[in-house]
């Protein structure tokens, strides 16, 4: 699998299955080897993240640059993982945990008031001010029993967006 111009074997195809909790099928993993080999340019079997940049959907998303930190040097069989979030298959426990990564800028497993007031600045830019933008945040957060001094863990996360609905799946271009 490191070698971008190799097919990939059936063993190849099942690991990866297992790798990402069999989210997808073994045509949609040969699909996003297709487009792994295509974004990986200089054929050294990871994608870096000005290749990511590549793909125009993700280059104007307002969080590209936190996604960035997560994908940066990824092989395939994370290039997959990291996919497998936004598939209709993927568990709510799956979305939360993605989530809560983007959100947890620094990786110490807590999310603070200012890391998800940066998400919220990220998200809308200069459409709302930043007085707003903490109330916006400090009143969710009151609703959901938390305060602005609260430090959220990845439970807090699933307990709060475990009852939202949530819905996170994206189309992977493979031309």
């Amino acid at each position: 699998m490191g070698n971008t111009s190799s097919l990939l074997t059936q063993y190849d195809i099942e690991e990866v299955q297992e790798h990402c909790n069999n989210t997808f099928s073994q045509q949609e993993i040969l699909s996003f080897y297709q487009r792994f080999c295509q974004l990986d340019r200089n054929g050294c079997g990871f994608i870096s993240g000005e290749e990511f940049l590549s793909v125009p959907e993700f280059a104007v998303n307002p969080l590209s640059q936190r996604l960035l930190r997560m994908i940066d040097g990824l092989n395939f069989k994370e290039f997959v993982a990291f996919l497998s979030a936004f598939s209709a298959h993927a568990s709510l426990q799956q979305k939360v945990e993605f989530i809560f990564r983007v959100y947890d800028s620094d990786g110490n497993g807590k999310v603070t008031f200012n890391d998800m007031l940066e998400v919220l600045q990220d998200l809308t830019g200069s459409f709302i001010s930043e007085v707003q933008r903490e109330q916006v945040l400090t009143s969710v957060l009151e609703e959901a029993g938390y305060s602005k001094d609260s430090l959220l863990v990845q439970s807090d996360f699933l307990k709060i967006l475990g009852s939202s609905g949530l819905k996170m799946e994206v189309e992977i271009p493979v031309d």
